[in-house]
């Protein structure tokens, strides 16, 4: 709590300080390269990378303090997941490989610090929802079974992340994010052939990712105005007879 109050201080001072300016809205995407840090049964092996290009969208209101500093607060939607293969195989495993994602509604808050519009470092936490859970099982590479469904009560019922970017001067930004929650809830129960079951009881993983974007506190107008600047008007030419 004491490093969120430290910039939330530092924005009410400077707002004060150089006056209010406008709200404005951008809007942006993401491809994300995810990874979860693994707890399962005290084995952490068994993590692949996971490549999600879509589809993942969000748009932010921004309210800039001054040229240096501002603050924002969104909407987006986002495919988040992970890939677990098992390190062991043994005997009568049905399944070997493991591919779970959610589609989450997320709204995320938090400041941004450097050239608004242009360069800077942004930071914050964002709530999700999970809205839809897919899991595909795989066996020797070939996919067994598959299903999805809406609002599911195998993962937990919110999200909670922090982030942590830098975005470019021309609106390309690199994304760092932490789930803090534990993706699957471990106590969920199925029925199996008549017996009761927890498909993920000590699965503990974490989602992290990496993600590349563009445009995300950049609006078209802007990024067009930086790139396609007017040339100077030419100066008269003086005639000699």
């Amino acid at each position: 709590m004491r490093a969120l109050l430290l910039p939330l201080l530092l924005g009410s001072t400077l707002a004060q300080a150089q006056g209010p300016k406008e709200w404005y809205w951008t809007s942006g995407g993401e491809w994300i390269f995810s990874m979860a840090t693994l707890d399962v049964n005290g084995n952490d092996n068994g993590n692949i990378l996971r490549f999600s290009p879509f589809f993942n969208v969000q748009g932010m209101a921004n309210y800039d303090f001054n040229d240096h500093v501002g603050l924002f607060a969104g909407l987006s939607i986002r495919n988040v997941g992970f890939i677990y293969e098992l390190p062991e195989v043994g005997e009568g495993v049905q399944y070997d490989k493991y591919k779970f994602r959610t589609y989450n509604a997320g709204i995320p808050v938090g400041f941004k610090f450097g050239e608004m519009h242009r360069a800077m470092v942004f930071l914050g936490y964002e709530f999700e929802l999970p809205f839809n859970y897919k899991e595909k099982r795989y066996l020797n590479e070939v996919k067994e079974d598959k299903f999805n469904v809406w609002f599911s009560d195998r993962t937990e019922p919110f999200f909670h992340a922090l982030f942590l970017g830098f975005q470019f001067k021309y609106g390309t930004t690199l994304k760092f994010k932490y789930y803090l929650t534990n993706f699957h809830n471990t106590d969920y129960t199925e029925t199996v052939d008549g017996v009761q079951v927890k498909p993920y009881d000590g699965l503990n993983a974490n989602i992290l990712y990496v993600s590349l974007g563009f445009g995300l506190f950049r609006n078209d107008e802007l990024i067009y105005k930086d790139q396609q600047r007017p040339a100077p008007p030419a100066e008269p030419r003086a005639w000699r007879l």
